[in-house]
This record gives structure tokens, sequence and C-alpha cells, in this order.
């Protein structure tokens, strides 16, 4: 009978195997994740998650999207049908920041009993609104305050926050990512 060792939930002899793989052919690092979004009515719109590319093919684990609903609170005109936009952004923020120092934790052997944050975005809708072109549409700054508990020392705990900087998505976030939008008939 084989034993699974895991750390944090993740096994870490799968996740050194992956890394093997990816050190030798680096083409298997390559993923594209898409997502398709219609608009209802108002605010309200959704995304429906399914398809991506990545380990060298198209992923056919999914048999059902993942439906998302987005729209604002009635301060800002929407029926509170789901989170807006910026909302997932924190949350997706939080969910791979939470999730880089889960995996990157494991392969470390940092093993951890809790681990939760708390997520602020401060934004200014003059800039959404076209009020003062100085005022960006966008987050104006974020906070994340992570809590974590476990047997780890200073030392570790203080490596466990540097490994933020592997997160998709505070990169993503942090650093200008060339995006192209084209409007077409349909």
């Amino acid at each position: 009978m084989s034993t699974t060792h895991t750390i944090n939930g993740i096994d870490v002899e799968r996740l050194s195997g992956t890394i093997d793989h990816i050190v030798h052919d680096p083409t298997l690092a390559r993923f594209q994740f898409r997502a398709r979004n219609n608009w209802i009515d108002g605010g309200h719109n959704r995304s429906t998650i399914k398809e991506f590319y990545g380990a060298g093919q198209e992923d056919t684990s999914r048999t059902e999207p993942f439906v998302l609903d987005v729209d604002e609170p009635p301060i800002l005109l929407g029926e509170n049908r789901g989170p807006n936009a910026g909302e997932y952004v924190l949350h997706a923020l939080g969910a791979c920041l939470t999730g880089t120092l889960v995996y990157h934790a494991a392969a470390r052997g940092i093993a951890l009993e809790g681990l939760e944050c708390t997520i602020e975005g401060d934004v200014d809708l003059q800039g959404f609104l076209g009020l003062d072109e100085s005022v960006r549409p966008g987050f104006e700054n974020v906070r994340v305050a992570f809590k974590a508990t476990g047997d780890f020392d200073d030392e570790q705990l203080a490596e466990l926050a540097s490994l933020a900087r592997y997160s998709p998505v505070r990169d993503i976030v942090s650093n200008p990512v060339p995006v192209a939008v084209e409007v077409a008939r349909a």
C-alpha cells in the first residue's frame, strides 16, 4: 500500500513531480485560461468559465462551467445579484495569494494549521465616471493582511510572507499587463 505524503493538503510528491516535468520540458508550464461574459441588464452580467489550455493540451476535466454573476449594490445602481467586478478582483487576489503561500509552504516543509486574509481596495469613482482625468478608474491601493497559525518559527513566518511574490494574480494587479480590447458588431 502506498502512502501519500501531504503538507497543507498538498501531495508533495505530485508537486515535486510536476516541478520536475516542467524543468525537463518548460513548454508544459504554458497555460491559457478563458472566460466568456454576457451582459444581462444594468450592471448585471454573467461569466462562464470552463475550458483552458495547459500542460501541452486542452483540458477536458470540467464537465460543467463555473458560473459567476456580477452586479453592483443599489447605491451604484445595481440590485446585488452578485459581487461587483472589483470585489471579484479582491477575491481572485486573496485566493491566489492564499494558494501561493499554501503550495510554496508545502514545498518547503512548512505546515500550516490555518491561513486567512482580509483584503481591502480603495477606489475613487471620479475615475470610472470620467469626471477627473487625474484619478485612475481602478483601485488606488490594495491592502492584504494574513493571519497564519501553525508550528513554525519566526524565520519560517518571514519566509512565508516572502512567498507572496510568486502569486500570479498579485503580479497581474501590481504590474502593467497588455490588454487588447476589440468591439465588433454581432
